[in-house]
Formats: structure tokens, sequence, C-alpha cells
């Protein structure tokens, strides 16, 4: 959605020095002229009755991962750290979104680093200038490694998401800024982002401070998403960083059972959740949807790994207003990605690197093995869609 940001800024800004000039205000230097094509009077476009959200799992990266965006920077000419060819293959899927969310795993350190792995992370800041440039419009940054670099790192990550144009919710800056939803506009709809983790590794929030990042608590949840509705949001999604069993492509019992509570509210329409680093299931809970783990969208763990490591989904969902108001997802249409190592490190969309690919083999075999994942509960029989070697 972001490449389409522009123009409406630069009609902002016809429209604001328009209406300045005909307010007989002094000193006026030029006329503007405005083109037919871009008339401040022009009929706002009308409001959609479908809008698509799509979602990524975790920006994670390692200190291989930073060594080669290091690397794409040199080979391009540029200082510092360039994750654009990374992230290049998921491009196409996140820029026709209206929406698309992403998740930023780690703190984001100064410019001239330290880049920090195992067990305290932090990653160079031009990860969101890519996320950024990717499309992505609005970010969690609640997980288990928002307070490695204590509210330097919170204040940090943030400012730079600020920079780059990208939302954000899960850790704050202030206690204004965190009793503030995050409610934005989509094509003149309301939407909502609230983000949340199961922990913080141990490190405790500043006992002044515990407002700084959002811990799972689902009446608080529960609580601030109804607080969102009454700001406006007519969607609203949730980004939870959750399941204490890393690896484990089945949700555990926590993320089944709170999922239920959640979802059961009037006030909560989508669960996107991330943390444990493999592909976990998408559910239909009644007639709204929970995605327990898309995986990691980024990653570089050593080579060895288990390969399901490196698989991702980047799930679109269309909503439908059934009434004045009243968003339903109607479709679920699943990106399947992998994060390749070697020769470099690189993102691919399964789909199209399986076309002419025997079945069993190469990406038709990792295909095969996240559809696998997505539908262990049942998310194929309640409409989900896997998209395949044909682009379908």
């Amino acid at each position: 959605m972001r490449s389409k940001r522009p123009v409406s800024a630069c009609l902002g800004l016809v429209v604001a020095a328009f209406v300045a000039g005909a307010g007989g205000c002094t000193n006026v230097a030029e006329p503007v002229t405005v083109e037919p094509s871009v008339s401040p009077y022009a009929a706002s476009p009308a409001r959609p009755t479908t809008l698509s959200v799509v979602a990524a799992g975790d920006l994670f990266v390692p200190p291989d991962l930073t060594a080669q965006a290091a690397a794409d920077a040199h080979a391009a000419g540029k200082p510092g750290h360039d994750f654009t060819q990374i992230l290049a293959a998921v491009a196409p899927t996140i820029r026709p979104a209206d929406l698309a969310v992403c998740h930023v795993e780690q703190p984001l350190a100064p410019p001239e680093g330290p880049f920090t792995g195992y067990p305290t992370f932090s990653a160079p800041p031009q990860l969101v200038d890519a996320a950024a440039g990717a499309g992505f419009d609005t970010c969690s940054t609640a997980s288990n490694h928002t307070l490695d670099y204590g509210e330097q790192g919170v204040r940090r990550t943030l400012d730079n998401l600020d920079r780059v144009g990208l939302h954000h919710s899960g850790s704050a800056r202030s206690e204004a800024e965190a009793a503030r939803p995050n409610v934005f506009s989509v094509r003149g709809v309301k939407v909502a982002q609230l983000a949340y983790t199961f922990s913080f590794n141990g490190i405790k929030r500043p006992p002044d401070k515990p407002w700084i990042a959002n811990p799972i608590d689902v009446p608080k949840i529960l609580q601030e998403a109804h607080a969102a509705k009454q700001a406006g949001a007519e969607i609203v999604i949730l980004s939870m960083h959750w399941g204490w069993t890393e690896y484990q492509n089945a949700p555990d019992s926590d993320q089944i059972n709170q999922a239920a509570r959640l979802l059961a509210s009037p006030d909560v329409d989508l669960i996107i959740g991330m943390h444990v680093h493999v592909v976990q299931p998408l559910e239909k809970i009644g007639d709204k949807w929970v995605a327990y783990g898309l995986g990691n969208l980024l990653c570089r763990f050593s080579d060895g790994a288990p390969e399901n490591t490196q698989d991702s989904v980047v799930p679109r969902f269309t909503f439908t207003e059934v009434a004045p108001g009243t968003w339903r997802v109607t479709d679920v249409a699943v990106h399947p990605m992998f994060m390749a190592y070697h020769p470099q490190a690189r993102l691919v969309d399964v789909a199209a690197a399986a076309n002419g690919v025997a079945p069993g083999t190469g990406y038709a075999r990792v295909l095969q093995r996240i559809s696998g994942y997505v539908n262990m509960r049942g998310a194929a029989a309640a409409g989900l869609r896997m998209v395949g070697p044909t682009g379908h």
C-alpha cells in the first residue's frame, strides 16, 4: 500500500496551498496552478466494501544476516546495510495489499552498531527502510527481545519506524503514547493494530514505566481492543508474539485458549501470531481467523539447522463490510515463502520457484510441507487457499 501514499500527500499539499491562497492572505508569492487531473474539488474515492490485509512473520536478523546486508550494500556502493535485495521476492505480494503488517523482532541499533546476536539481539536501522520499501505499513514491536537494550533500544526502534513512516504498536516512549491506540485510515476505513508478547526473557520493565512494552494479558487486551473500537476503528488486528514451545509447528494450549477467548470478543477481528520460528496453522474460529505462527520472514540460522525454520507464510485476508461498520474476513489466500541461505541469503517466492518442479522435489516439496503445517487445524476445509505454482 505504501507506494500509493506519495500521491495523496502531494494532493494534500496542493489543496492546502490552494485554500491558503483563497483565504485572502497577504504576501502570497505565486498563484497555485492546479491541473484538472488533480483538482482540489475532485470527489473523494468511494468508500470500499472490501479491504485486503497481508501479514508477515518475524523480521529476525542474526549476525549472519547482518553480514549479508553489509555485503549487499558494499556491492551496490552504499554505506551501511541494505536489506532490499534480501526482501525483494516478497515485495510483489506486499505492495498490492491495502494494508501490510510486519513484526520487528529485535531492537534497532545505532547506525554504527553494535549488531549483536544471541542472547541479546540488535539489528541495523536500515532494516526498517527496506521494510517500508517493500510495502509494509504498520509493524508490531512487542517481542521477547523488545527490552534487550532497555529504554534506549525501544526509543531507537520507534524513532526509526517514525523516520520511515511506519506505524507501530507494542512498545512506547511515553505513557501518553502507550495509551493511544494505533489507529489509522486505510482507504477511508479506520483500522487498529495492537501488539503483545508472552515474555521479555526475564528482563523486568522499569517499575516507573510499565507501559514501555505490552505483555499478553487477555482482560487488558480486550479492554484495549474495545478502546480502539471506541476510537473509531472498524477493524482491530492483534499481533501476538506467543508460543512457549519454540520450533513446534503445532500451537500450544496457551495459544489455542487465548485465541478462542480473544476472538469471542466483538472488538477483535483477526489475530496474527509469530515467535516460534516455524510455520504454524491458521484456523477459523466462529467467523474469524487466527494465524498462530507465520514463521521467520527473515532469518539466517546456522547451516544444518532444521529446514522448516526457513519456511514462512504471508497470508492475505480479504475483509468485506457485511453490515455498516462491521467487517469479516471472507477470503484467505496464503503465499508460501522460503529463506534461502546460499549462494546468498535471499527470500524465495515458493509458488513461483515450484513452477515446473516435479512433485516431492525442490521447492515443490517445500510447498507441500508448508501446506501441511498451514492446514493442521482444518483451515483448507474452512476456505483457506494456498497460492500454488500457477500463481492463483
